[in-house]
């Protein structure tokens, strides 16, 4: 059984890998969209194995989109972040805001395709999977379970889509077979609506855990010949579908329903094995780590993530923090004497400010045989003059070192602690300081912290508290441009970031590539100068 499955797991791979190969060229006249047809279209949509393949490439096709020019931690990490660039102008072009620079990583971030080509796989799946059904092995549970994962990676995918570009084109229905139209872009607040509704519909069909038994047998045991550890963090779950729910409605500024679904997580969590996790846990290259997913997948530290298998050939040498960041040091033998990003000293006292020295991410050891030692488990090689951002360092499935490194790092969208601190958030702006400086101090606890702000009634103090405990938590997770987005938009004391806000400067421009294709996109205007 165990050699069976890794046999299918291969060809699930293959088909991956055929779908990008194949698909990224494709050219249409609705969206730049990329074609899925190797997968999904040109099936026969007549099997257990169709569907399979058919879903499987949905999640192979979004990680691609995030992982294609490191695009997840471009968007997400660099733009107005902690991280500065060494010497290529590119990045510092992105890291000063500089989005209309003529650089290929800006183009080609700037482009939607890949987006839509995850859109259009979940739309074809939606419309023809059910035919699968005339498969005995495809039950009605998995076909349930299946749409309803087809449904959340769509709504995730629009989410994603807005949080960099705002209005985009809102499409339901596959292009097979006939011409695509020309979209014009769809108003931003509808997408997310549309998204809302769309996870609201699939959460019930979503399971807590998968090849698990649940209610009156609902959901498929041994989903596709794998165990539950093996999919763990995984495939959307129903937890993973509420925290997305939690992150359109903070977006909207709709603090009511954030409170809601994360009230939803912390009372259900435990029914998808979810923990926290452990400094050490964090930032362990092992198999045992937060980002290292590719050997046992027994941990359940991650609410969703998309995972990188070397032993299935999956390891690559971009598309990771790692490929951007990592450097050879006294420690770590690898062919950059330099990386490409690292956060300047200065920074991260800025950062780790008003610790007291005790956090065990960035601290003083005072366990160590000489006092004052400091406790850098997120930097290597501090006292040079370019620290050496190592919080996530999967090479080749946890290797001491890589001379040409192949990164297997998981690529986590979101967890317990960045849960916490959303919760905290919605907690704050709803005026139950109590509440949010709890949840606050519960995670500055479990990193060795003291608490603070125990009675504050200032909004905006707790707020700013809270926001600089994510900032140290969830540094190089992709998370910083959206959390300053967020925190702006409370406070509104930043009047540089107060122009980017009221002139839609938040947004990333439109590629070039795209709006020749479809003459209906117009460009986000902040970068037209108008």
């Amino acid at each position: 059984m165990f050699f069976l499955k890794k046999f299918l797991h291969k060809v699930a791979s293959l088909i991956v890998l055929i779908v990008l190969l194949s698909g990224m060229g494709a050219c249409n006249k609705q969206l730049d969209m990329d074609s899925t047809r190797v997968s999904t279209e040109a099936a026969s949509w007549d099997s257990y194995d169709d569907a399979r393949s058919g879903l499987i490439s949905i999640y192979g096709l979004f990680r691609a989109a995030l992982a294609a020019d490191n695009r997840h931690w471009v968007v997400g990490d660099l733009r107005g972040g902690d991280f500065a660039a060494v010497s290529r102008p590119d990045l510092k072009a992105v890291i000063s805001g500089n989005l209309g620079a003529s650089y290929d990583l800006i183009d080609k971030v700037s482009n939607w395709r890949r987006f839509y080509a995850v859109i259009n796989a979940c739309n074809v799946f939606i419309e023809k999977s059910e035919g699968c059904l005339v498969d005995a092995r495809y039950t009605k549970a998995y076909h349930s379970l299946d749409m309803a994962q087809a449904r959340a990676m769509r709504a995730f995918t629009y989410f994603y889509m807005v949080r960099i570009w705002g209005d985009v084109p809102l499409v339901t229905t596959s292009g097979e077979g006939k011409d695509f139209p020309q979209v014009a872009r769809t108003d931003k607040n509808a997408v997310l609506s549309f998204a809302e509704r769309e996870l609201l519909a699939a959460a019930p069909n979503l399971p807590y855990l998968y090849s698990v038994s649940g209610e009156d047998f609902k959901f498929p045991n041994n989903y596709y010949d794998y165990s539950q550890s093996e999919w763990a963090g995984r495939p959307f779950s129903r937890i993973a579908a509420y925290a997305v729910l939690a992150h359109i409605a903070a977006w909207k500024e709709d603090y009511v329903n954030a409170a809601v679904y994360t009230e939803f997580i912390m009372n259900n969590f435990s029914k998808s094995r979810l923990t926290t996790v452990s400094v050490d846990r964090m930032v362990s290259s092992s198999n045992s780590g937060l980002f290292n997913k590719g050997t046992d997948g027994s941990s359940y530290y991650s609410i969703f993530s998309l995972s990188f298998v070397k032993q299935d050939g999956e390891a690559t040498s971009n598309g990771h923090l790692e490929q951007l960041t990592l450097a050879n040091t006294p420690t770590f033998a690898m062919s950059k004497l330099l990386p490409d990003i690292y956060i300047p000293k200065t920074t991260i006292a800025d950062m780790f400010a008003n610790t007291n020295g005790k956090d065990q991410r960035f601290g003083v050891d005072i366990t160590a045989l000489e006092p004052g030692t400091l406790l850098t488990n997120y930097f290597e090689n501090y006292n040079a003059e370019i620290p050496v951002f190592k919080k996530i360092r999967i090479v080749d499935d946890g290797a001491s070192s890589g001379m040409f490194a192949q990164f297997t790092s998981a690529l986590i969208f979101t967890r317990m602690e960045e849960i916490m601190l959303l919760r905290a958030e919605a907690m704050a702006v709803l005026g139950k300081y109590t509440d949010a400086t709890s949840l606050m101090n519960s995670v500055r606890a479990s990193r060795g912290l003291d608490n603070v702000l125990g009675t504050s009634s200032d909004r905006d103090a707790i707020i700013t508290e809270i926001f600089a405990e994510r900032r140290r938590e969830l540094a190089g997770e992709g998370w910083r441009w959206y959390d300053q987005v967020r925190e702006n938009r409370l406070l509104r004391n930043n009047p540089a970031f107060n122009a980017l806000l009221d002139k839609g400067g938040i947004y990333w421009p439109i590629a070039q590539e795209v709006r020749d294709r479809n003459p209906q996109i117009v460009q986000n205007s902040y970068w037209t100068g108008k």
